[in-house]
């Protein structure tokens, strides 16, 4: 088991929710599920908690009601190898929910999501100032990442 587990809270999607996000990572699965009983503020039988692994990453979903809403201020991030694994998972995240800028993004249950590369890192950290700022003003002119615009803009291109 590993050390940190991220705990997600919807309202009453949990079962959902995972199902929609193992569909898209690979590696991925349902690993319990637990349900509220007698007396609990969801009904009999109603999924409390489901643990599942994104990519070998554990994970929990809990159905706790509409009392929290998911915000930026906890996004998971996916890294990239490629433009076509940025699209397809921008693509599949993206689906019902909501675009913003920087390659963020919500999903149908309001989770943020980033798409990037997986150099964004090497490229915003590097000693060469010129080079990490030129990438950071082109990623803050796109929404979905180009990863070709964004590798251009770090050689000056």
């Amino acid at each position: 088991m590993q050390k940190i587990t991220p705990f997600l809270w919807f309202d009453s999607q949990a079962e959902e929710a995972v199902k929609f996000y193992t569909s898209i990572f690979k590696d991925s699965k349902v690993i319990s599920t637990s349900y509220y009983g007698e007396g609990g503020p969801m009904p009999k039988d109603t999924v409390l908690v489901i643990a599942f692994q994104l990519n070998g990453q554990e994970y929990m979903a809990l159905n706790g009601g509409a009392y929290v809403k998911f915000n930026e201020a906890i996004s998971l991030a996916v890294n990239c190898e490629t433009q076509q694994e940025i699209d397809y998972y921008w693509d599949k995240l993206s689906a019902g929910g909501s675009l913003q800028q920087c390659g963020w993004l919500k999903d149908k249950y309001g989770l943020s999501w980033q798409v990037m590369p997986s150099k964004t890192g090497e490229w915003l950290s590097n000693k060469d100032r010129k080079k990490a700022d030129r990438v950071m003003a082109a990623v803050m002119k796109m929404v979905k990442l180009d990863m070709k615009a964004m590798q251009d803009a770090f050689d000056g291109k």
